[in-house]
């Protein structure tokens, strides 16, 4: 007759017949009395340490290389999403763009976009957005749908967030914090992902959340003493007060790469380079048209936000001048306010630039919605002085009605494609023309002992005509007053 016995049993049995010393022994001896009778099936194939550390091929899990990074990685990071907005002015139209928008959002990000609903009222509600009843009917989509996150297309409040959540008991995320994901996710450069940094922060800052239950004792005075122990603060305020010291420091941080933008600046209005800025919506084609005009081998992705990074290119116009091109960060409808503040230094190149070349999408449904959404960002960094060229790019995929509405509301545009090269010329020819021209006329006979000077007035002045003479280089040009007066002492003399 056998008799089992239970874990418990044989550890205690172990504790009674063996003395403290070799009690481990005696249970490494027991893991080690392994049989195929009673521990293969139980155990399985059984490993050397190295095969077991190896990696192992998985049979039928091969796929294409296109498949493995365009779709099990994107599988791999998302969230199935569902849509609301709330439809206060404009017609169903204006509505259903706002939201397709959204959903191209939310796709850029990563997520996949399940379903979206739309309410018509006059105002948000100041509880759920969306009002508690729709609140209710949007948790039963949710369920249905096996969504995991709901996409508000606007800026929540802290309690809207909170109280929406409460309701369809998943996450909630706003507009905002889903466009600052985006940009958390493309920023590339030190600079971009400090900026993208801070906004975070200032978005995240009143929308803390905890159960504030957490109180850190602290002591009083020198070696403290009785009634000097209070209950602190609560963690959700260290968490707030840690986060405005990293704010602190993070506008330092920017300040200070602000400061080295400038001096670049400053060197261009030194040496008298004008300056383009190419602006517009995002994903209208900025970067497309920088390549074009200038070779910079951008990255250009049909994706929204695809390159967050500013870059200034040198390029020449058709008469020889030298301008810099400089490509800025994209422009979307209802950009938050934590990014334009955040981002400030780097759109200064729009304002401080002597001419915007204004980039819309002529194959969008609605192009004059973008060209007002980036109008208005324009004006809050103060760029509203500087003349602007409306290129409406993708002509090749526009509908033709639509380019002759723009080319004939907007005086001062062309209908170009950066893909094809259709009207680039003539955009070149009209960024030469329309740029700021040297103010004083001079000519001069300059010594072939100077040729800095006949430099100077190419790279900084126009070159009107060019002689070389016994004596030196006949030049005829256009440049600015501080060139004029280098030149004025080889003005040749009329003769008698």
């Amino acid at each position: 007759m056998t008799s089992s016995s239970s874990p418990s049993q044989d550890t205690k049995r172990l504790a009674h017949d063996y003395p403290e010393g070799l009690r481990a022994d005696a249970l490494m001896e027991e893991d080690v009395a392994w049989s195929q009778e009673i521990d293969g099936e139980r155990d399985g194939e059984q490993f050397d340490r190295s095969e077991r550390a190896a990696l192992r091929r998985v049979a039928g899990l091969s796929t294409e290389l296109e498949d493995v990074t365009e779709v099990e990685y994107r599988q791999l990071r998302l969230e199935r999403v569902v849509l609301v907005g709330v439809w206060t002015t404009g017609t169903v139209q204006d509505a259903d763009n706002s939201l397709a928008e959204l959903a191209a959002l939310a796709e850029t990000a990563g997520a996949l976009v399940l379903d979206g609903v739309i309410q018509r009222r006059d105002k948000p509600d100041a509880a759920t957005y969306i009002g508690s009843g729709k609140a209710l009917e949007l948790r039963d989509i949710v369920i249905d749908t096996g969504a995991d996150t709901v996409i508000c297309d606007g800026e929540l409040s802290p309690g809207q967030l909170i109280q929406l959540e409460d309701v369809v008991k998943v996450k909630v995320i706003d507009r905002t914090a889903l466009i600052l994901d985006i940009f958390a996710q493309h920023a590339k450069s030190r600079e971009g992902k400090a900026q993208v940094a801070l906004a975070q922060m200032q978005y995240m800052l009143p929308r803390l959340r905890g159960w504030g239950q957490s109180l850190s004792r602290q002591m009083g005075g020198g070696r403290g003493g009785l009634a000097t122990r209070g209950p602190g603060e609560t963690k959700i305020e260290t968490d707030r007060r840690r986060i405005r010291e990293k704010m602190a420091k993070m506008r330092r941080e920017i300040a200070d790469m602000k400061t080295g933008r400038e001096i670049k600046r400053q060197e261009r209005r030194r040496n008298k380079v004008p300056s383009v800025a190419i602006a517009g919506y995002t994903n209208a084609g900025k970067s497309s048209l920088l390549n074009r005009l200038t070779g910079a081998g951008v990255l250009v992705e049909n994706a929204l936000f695809a390159t967050l990074d500013p870059t200034v290119r040198r390029a020449e116009t058709p008469s020889g001048r030298l301008y810099t091109l400089a490509d800025t960060v994209g422009f979307v409808r209802h950009l938050p306010h934590h990014l334009v503040e955040a981002f400030r230094s780097t759109m200064e190149e729009v304002g401080d630039s002597d001419l915007i070349l204004h980039v819309v999408d002529g194959s969008h449904p609605v192009p004059e919605e973008q060209l007002a959404a980036v109008r208005e960002v324009i004006r809050d960094v103060g760029a509203t002085g500087v003349p602007e060229i409306v290129v409406i790019n993708k002509a090749d995929a526009a509908d033709p009605l639509v380019l002759q509405r723009l080319l004939r509301v907007e005086r001062r545009s062309i209908a170009v494609s950066a893909r094809t090269g259709q009207g680039i010329e003539e955009l070149l020819a009209l960024i030469d023309n329309e740029l700021p021209r040297p103010s004083v006329e001079v000519e001069a006979l300059v010594p072939y002992t100077h040729g800095k000077l006949v430099a100077r007035a190419h790279t900084e002045g126009e070159v009107i005509s060019e002689e070389h003479t016994a004596e030196g280089t006949l030049l005829k040009v256009r440049v600015h007053e501080e060139l004029a007066a280098d030149l004025a002492p080889y003005t040749p003399t009329p003769a008698a």
